[in-house]
Protein backbone atom coordinates (compact mmCIF):
# COMPACT_ATOMS: atom_id res chain seq x y z
CA UNK A 1 0.00 0.00 0.00
CA UNK A 2 1.17 3.23 -0.69
CA UNK A 3 2.05 5.88 1.94
CA UNK A 4 1.68 8.96 -0.06
CA UNK A 5 -1.97 11.18 0.00
CA UNK A 6 -4.03 10.46 -3.16
CA UNK A 7 -4.68 12.84 -5.44
CA UNK A 8 -8.40 14.47 -5.86
CA UNK A 9 -10.04 14.38 -9.07
CA UNK A 10 -11.48 17.07 -10.33
CA UNK A 11 -13.46 17.52 -13.72
CA UNK A 12 -12.63 20.79 -15.68
CA UNK A 13 -15.22 22.47 -17.60
CA UNK A 14 -15.35 24.20 -21.01
CA UNK A 15 -14.50 27.56 -21.75
CA UNK A 16 -16.91 29.86 -20.97
CA UNK A 17 -19.68 32.34 -23.32
CA UNK A 18 -19.01 36.29 -22.71
CA UNK A 19 -22.78 36.22 -21.59
CA UNK A 20 -22.24 33.89 -19.12
CA UNK A 21 -19.15 35.37 -17.94
CA UNK A 22 -21.69 38.71 -17.68
CA UNK A 23 -23.88 36.38 -15.27
CA UNK A 24 -21.52 35.81 -13.38
CA UNK A 25 -20.09 39.17 -12.69
CA UNK A 26 -23.70 40.32 -11.91
CA UNK A 27 -24.06 37.39 -8.85
CA UNK A 28 -20.35 37.18 -7.23
CA UNK A 29 -19.09 41.10 -8.36
CA UNK A 30 -15.42 40.61 -9.41
CA UNK A 31 -15.01 38.22 -12.02
CA UNK A 32 -11.55 37.27 -13.05
CA UNK A 33 -10.31 35.61 -16.63
CA UNK A 34 -7.70 33.06 -17.13
CA UNK A 35 -5.42 31.86 -19.91
CA UNK A 36 -4.21 28.17 -20.05
CA UNK A 37 -1.75 27.12 -22.41
CA UNK A 38 -0.17 23.58 -22.41
CA UNK A 39 2.02 21.77 -24.71
CA UNK A 40 -0.30 18.78 -24.43
CA UNK A 41 -3.72 17.49 -25.56
CA UNK A 42 -6.75 18.24 -23.51
CA UNK A 43 -6.95 16.38 -20.23
CA UNK A 44 -9.53 13.49 -18.95
CA UNK A 45 -11.36 15.22 -16.64
CA UNK A 46 -11.22 11.71 -14.78
CA UNK A 47 -7.47 11.56 -14.10
CA UNK A 48 -5.42 13.94 -12.36
CA UNK A 49 -3.48 15.89 -14.78
CA UNK A 50 -1.72 19.21 -14.07
CA UNK A 51 -4.70 21.19 -15.70
CA UNK A 52 -7.27 19.00 -13.70
CA UNK A 53 -5.05 19.39 -10.00
CA UNK A 54 -4.36 23.06 -10.65
CA UNK A 55 -8.44 23.69 -10.46
CA UNK A 56 -8.88 21.70 -8.12
CA UNK A 57 -6.33 23.92 -5.95
CA UNK A 58 -8.08 27.28 -7.13
CA UNK A 59 -11.37 25.70 -6.35
CA UNK A 60 -9.40 25.58 -2.59
CA UNK A 61 -8.90 29.05 -3.07
CA UNK A 62 -12.50 29.86 -4.07
CA UNK A 63 -11.91 30.58 -7.49
CA UNK A 64 -15.10 28.88 -9.13
CA UNK A 65 -15.50 28.39 -12.84
CA UNK A 66 -19.13 29.76 -14.08
CA UNK A 67 -18.98 32.00 -10.84
CA UNK A 68 -15.99 34.11 -10.66
CA UNK A 69 -13.74 32.79 -13.18
CA UNK A 70 -13.83 32.33 -17.07
CA UNK A 71 -10.74 30.15 -18.27
CA UNK A 72 -9.82 30.34 -22.31
CA UNK A 73 -7.98 27.35 -22.63
CA UNK A 74 -5.60 26.23 -25.47
CA UNK A 75 -3.63 23.19 -25.92
CA UNK A 76 -1.54 22.20 -28.54
CA UNK A 77 -1.61 18.47 -28.88
CA UNK A 78 2.07 17.94 -28.48
CA UNK A 79 2.14 19.61 -31.72
CA UNK A 80 4.96 22.38 -30.90
CA UNK A 81 4.75 24.57 -33.81
CA UNK A 82 1.25 25.79 -32.88
CA UNK A 83 2.19 27.22 -29.66
CA UNK A 84 3.07 30.78 -30.76
CA UNK A 85 -0.32 31.16 -32.66
CA UNK A 86 -2.32 29.79 -29.19
CA UNK A 87 -0.69 31.96 -27.26
CA UNK A 88 -1.45 34.98 -29.45
CA UNK A 89 -4.59 33.65 -29.28
CA UNK A 90 -4.67 33.64 -25.13
CA UNK A 91 -2.97 37.43 -25.43
CA UNK A 92 -5.64 39.01 -27.26
CA UNK A 93 -8.42 37.61 -24.79
CA UNK A 94 -6.53 40.27 -22.45
CA UNK A 95 -6.79 37.51 -19.61
CA UNK A 96 -5.11 38.54 -15.70
CA UNK A 97 -3.15 35.93 -16.27
CA UNK A 98 -2.23 32.85 -18.09
CA UNK A 99 -0.52 29.70 -16.65
CA UNK A 100 1.50 28.07 -19.42
CA UNK A 101 2.91 24.09 -18.51
CA UNK A 102 6.16 23.47 -20.86
CA UNK A 103 9.14 24.86 -21.07
CA UNK A 104 7.86 25.66 -24.68
CA UNK A 105 4.51 26.71 -24.16
CA UNK A 106 6.04 29.22 -21.53
CA UNK A 107 8.37 31.06 -24.12
CA UNK A 108 5.47 31.18 -26.54
CA UNK A 109 3.28 33.03 -23.98
CA UNK A 110 6.43 35.39 -22.78
CA UNK A 111 7.68 36.27 -26.54
CA UNK A 112 3.85 36.97 -27.28
CA UNK A 113 3.05 39.52 -24.25
CA UNK A 114 5.31 41.56 -22.05
CA UNK A 115 2.48 42.83 -19.90
CA UNK A 116 0.03 40.13 -18.84
CA UNK A 117 1.26 38.16 -15.96
CA UNK A 118 2.67 34.70 -16.71
CA UNK A 119 2.61 31.40 -14.11
CA UNK A 120 5.26 29.13 -15.54
CA UNK A 121 4.36 25.42 -14.32
CA UNK A 122 7.70 23.27 -14.55
CA UNK A 123 10.06 25.52 -16.29
CA UNK A 124 14.06 23.99 -16.88
CA UNK A 125 16.06 26.82 -15.57
CA UNK A 126 14.12 29.97 -16.46
CA UNK A 127 17.00 32.12 -15.49
CA UNK A 128 19.14 30.04 -17.95
CA UNK A 129 16.33 30.17 -20.62
CA UNK A 130 16.31 34.25 -20.02
CA UNK A 131 12.34 33.87 -18.64
CA UNK A 132 13.40 35.80 -15.62
CA UNK A 133 16.26 37.94 -14.14
CA UNK A 134 16.70 35.80 -10.89
CA UNK A 135 15.36 32.87 -9.00
CA UNK A 136 14.58 35.63 -5.80
CA UNK A 137 13.47 38.54 -8.04
CA UNK A 138 12.32 37.43 -11.51
CA UNK A 139 12.19 41.47 -12.76
CA UNK A 140 9.25 41.13 -15.07
CA UNK A 141 5.98 39.40 -16.38
CA UNK A 142 6.55 35.56 -15.58
CA UNK A 143 7.12 33.71 -12.06
CA UNK A 144 6.07 30.56 -11.09
CA UNK A 145 7.44 26.62 -10.67
CA UNK A 146 10.92 25.75 -12.01
CA UNK A 147 12.42 22.26 -12.08
CA UNK A 148 15.93 23.84 -12.64
CA UNK A 149 17.57 20.54 -11.07
CA UNK A 150 15.72 18.33 -13.85
CA UNK A 151 18.37 17.81 -16.94
CA UNK A 152 20.74 17.17 -14.26
CA UNK A 153 18.55 14.31 -12.51
CA UNK A 154 18.57 13.10 -16.19
CA UNK A 155 21.90 10.97 -15.34
CA UNK A 156 20.84 10.07 -12.09
CA UNK A 157 17.71 8.58 -13.53
CA UNK A 158 19.26 6.29 -15.65
CA UNK A 159 22.22 5.58 -12.94
CA UNK A 160 19.19 3.80 -11.07
CA UNK A 161 17.34 2.33 -13.56
CA UNK A 162 20.78 0.40 -14.64
CA UNK A 163 21.14 -0.77 -11.61
CA UNK A 164 17.38 -2.27 -11.06
CA UNK A 165 17.97 -3.38 -14.42
CA UNK A 166 21.68 -4.62 -14.53
CA UNK A 167 21.57 -6.60 -18.10
CA UNK A 168 19.72 -3.31 -19.47
CA UNK A 169 21.81 -2.52 -22.61
CA UNK A 170 19.86 -0.99 -24.47
CA UNK A 171 17.35 1.92 -22.75
CA UNK A 172 14.78 3.47 -25.25
CA UNK A 173 13.93 7.23 -24.65
CA UNK A 174 10.32 7.70 -24.63
CA UNK A 175 8.67 11.22 -25.01
CA UNK A 176 5.76 12.74 -26.69
CA UNK A 177 6.78 15.81 -28.69
CA UNK A 178 10.49 16.42 -30.71
CA UNK A 179 13.03 14.23 -28.87
CA UNK A 180 16.10 16.37 -30.51
CA UNK A 181 16.19 19.77 -28.68
CA UNK A 182 15.35 17.83 -25.49
CA UNK A 183 17.83 18.49 -22.57
CA UNK A 184 17.45 15.88 -20.50
CA UNK A 185 18.04 13.57 -23.86
CA UNK A 186 21.50 15.16 -23.57
CA UNK A 187 21.81 15.10 -20.54
CA UNK A 188 20.91 11.15 -20.39
CA UNK A 189 23.35 10.53 -23.17
CA UNK A 190 26.71 11.53 -20.93
CA UNK A 191 25.57 9.11 -18.31
CA UNK A 192 24.52 6.71 -21.17
CA UNK A 193 28.30 6.99 -22.46
CA UNK A 194 29.24 6.35 -18.93
CA UNK A 195 27.22 3.10 -17.91
CA UNK A 196 28.15 1.41 -21.58
CA UNK A 197 24.49 1.49 -22.53
CA UNK A 198 22.65 2.61 -25.80
CA UNK A 199 19.45 4.90 -26.19
CA UNK A 200 17.01 4.79 -28.58
CA UNK A 201 15.30 7.89 -28.83
CA UNK A 202 11.29 6.97 -29.57
CA UNK A 203 9.21 10.30 -30.29
CA UNK A 204 5.10 9.40 -29.59
CA UNK A 205 3.08 10.98 -32.42
CA UNK A 206 -0.34 12.20 -31.81
CA UNK A 207 -0.43 9.82 -28.99
CA UNK A 208 0.02 6.70 -30.89
CA UNK A 209 1.49 4.55 -28.52
CA UNK A 210 0.39 1.28 -30.01
CA UNK A 211 3.24 2.50 -32.71
CA UNK A 212 5.60 3.74 -30.00
CA UNK A 213 5.72 0.31 -28.42
CA UNK A 214 6.06 -1.68 -31.61
CA UNK A 215 9.21 0.49 -32.60
CA UNK A 216 10.76 -0.19 -28.79
CA UNK A 217 9.93 -3.96 -29.00
CA UNK A 218 11.49 -4.16 -33.16
CA UNK A 219 14.55 -1.70 -31.42
CA UNK A 220 15.22 -4.61 -28.76
CA UNK A 221 14.89 -1.76 -25.84
CA UNK A 222 15.43 -3.65 -22.84
CA UNK A 223 13.72 -0.70 -20.61
CA UNK A 224 12.19 2.74 -20.79
CA UNK A 225 13.50 6.23 -19.84
CA UNK A 226 10.72 8.06 -19.68
CA UNK A 227 10.92 12.35 -20.59
CA UNK A 228 7.76 13.50 -18.58
CA UNK A 229 5.66 16.59 -19.97
CA UNK A 230 2.07 17.27 -20.08
CA UNK A 231 0.77 14.36 -22.33
CA UNK A 232 3.05 11.42 -20.86
CA UNK A 233 2.05 12.36 -17.50
CA UNK A 234 -1.73 12.28 -18.31
CA UNK A 235 -1.96 9.08 -20.57
CA UNK A 236 0.65 7.10 -17.86
CA UNK A 237 -1.92 4.29 -16.95
CA UNK A 238 -1.91 2.96 -20.94
CA UNK A 239 2.18 3.61 -20.90
CA UNK A 240 2.22 1.94 -18.30
CA UNK A 241 0.10 -1.08 -19.13
CA UNK A 242 2.13 -1.27 -22.66
CA UNK A 243 5.08 -1.09 -20.56
CA UNK A 244 3.60 -4.53 -18.51
CA UNK A 245 2.47 -5.99 -21.70
CA UNK A 246 6.16 -5.94 -23.48
CA UNK A 247 7.48 -6.64 -19.96
CA UNK A 248 9.25 -3.18 -20.03
CA UNK A 249 10.20 -1.86 -17.05
CA UNK A 250 10.09 2.32 -17.09
CA UNK A 251 12.22 5.12 -14.89
CA UNK A 252 10.53 8.78 -14.92
CA UNK A 253 10.46 12.11 -13.39
CA UNK A 254 7.07 11.56 -12.04
CA UNK A 255 5.54 9.11 -9.09
CA UNK A 256 2.26 8.97 -10.64
CA UNK A 257 4.16 7.05 -13.29
CA UNK A 258 4.95 4.34 -10.76
CA UNK A 259 1.54 4.84 -9.41
CA UNK A 260 0.33 3.53 -12.86
CA UNK A 261 2.33 0.68 -12.59
CA UNK A 262 5.66 2.24 -13.72
CA UNK A 263 8.87 0.64 -12.28
CA UNK A 264 9.99 3.93 -10.76
CA UNK A 265 10.63 7.73 -10.56
CA UNK A 266 12.59 9.73 -9.27
CA UNK A 267 12.08 13.91 -9.12
CA UNK A 268 9.28 15.11 -7.18
CA UNK A 269 5.47 15.50 -8.28
CA UNK A 270 4.63 17.76 -11.44
CA UNK A 271 1.33 18.05 -9.81
CA UNK A 272 2.83 19.02 -6.65
CA UNK A 273 4.22 22.00 -8.66
CA UNK A 274 0.53 22.53 -10.62
CA UNK A 275 -0.75 22.61 -6.89
CA UNK A 276 1.76 25.32 -6.17
CA UNK A 277 0.91 26.87 -9.04
CA UNK A 278 -2.26 28.01 -8.24
CA UNK A 279 -1.02 30.16 -5.08
CA UNK A 280 0.91 31.98 -7.63
CA UNK A 281 -2.67 32.28 -9.15
CA UNK A 282 -3.98 33.46 -6.19
CA UNK A 283 -1.82 36.24 -5.43
CA UNK A 284 -1.47 37.58 -8.67
CA UNK A 285 -5.09 37.85 -9.26
CA UNK A 286 -5.33 39.93 -5.66
CA UNK A 287 -2.68 42.39 -7.19
CA UNK A 288 0.58 41.15 -6.64
CA UNK A 289 3.47 41.80 -9.31
CA UNK A 290 5.18 38.57 -10.94
CA UNK A 291 8.42 40.91 -11.07
CA UNK A 292 8.32 40.76 -7.38
CA UNK A 293 7.62 37.10 -6.42
CA UNK A 294 10.15 34.69 -5.91
CA UNK A 295 10.21 31.39 -8.81
CA UNK A 296 9.76 28.14 -6.25
CA UNK A 297 12.49 25.53 -6.89
CA UNK A 298 11.77 21.90 -5.49
CA UNK A 299 14.10 21.48 -2.51
CA UNK A 300 13.35 17.46 -1.89
CA UNK A 301 13.61 14.61 -4.67
CA UNK A 302 11.93 11.72 -3.78
CA UNK A 303 12.96 7.93 -5.15
CA UNK A 304 9.63 5.72 -5.80
CA UNK A 305 9.67 2.16 -5.85
CA UNK A 306 6.85 -0.25 -7.76
CA UNK A 307 7.83 -4.12 -5.98
CA UNK A 308 4.50 -5.18 -7.22
CA UNK A 309 5.83 -4.28 -10.64
CA UNK A 310 9.19 -5.43 -10.02
CA UNK A 311 7.54 -8.79 -8.94
CA UNK A 312 5.71 -9.06 -12.05
CA UNK A 313 8.32 -8.09 -14.53
CA UNK A 314 10.04 -11.00 -13.07
CA UNK A 315 12.86 -8.58 -11.48
CA UNK A 316 14.51 -8.63 -7.86
CA UNK A 317 15.89 -5.50 -6.82
CA UNK A 318 18.56 -4.65 -4.76
CA UNK A 319 18.21 -4.48 -1.57
CA UNK A 320 20.54 -1.72 -1.41
CA UNK A 321 18.00 0.07 -3.53
CA UNK A 322 15.07 -0.96 -2.29
CA UNK A 323 16.82 1.13 1.17
CA UNK A 324 17.46 3.80 -0.67
CA UNK A 325 13.88 4.19 -1.71
CA UNK A 326 11.46 7.08 0.15
CA UNK A 327 8.31 5.28 -1.24
CA UNK A 328 7.91 1.60 -1.78
CA UNK A 329 4.51 0.65 -3.19
CA UNK A 330 3.86 -2.95 -2.30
Amino acid sequence: MMDRRAFVLVCAGGALSAPLAAHAQQAAGKVYRLGILSAGGVPDPSIPTMVNVLFTALGDLSYVEGRNLVVDRRFAEDRFDRLPGLARELVQLRPDAIVAISGQAIKAVRDATATIPIVMVISTDPVARGLVASFSRPGGNVTGISTVAENSLAGKRLELLKEAVPKAARIAVLAAGPLSSSDQLKEAQKAAEALRVRLVPVEVRDTDYDHAFSTLVSEHADAIFAVMGPTLLRDRKQIAERAMKHRLPIISASPEMVEAGGLMSYGNSTLDSARRAAVYVDKILKGASPSNMPVEQPTRFELVINLKTAKALGLILPNSLVKRADTVIQ
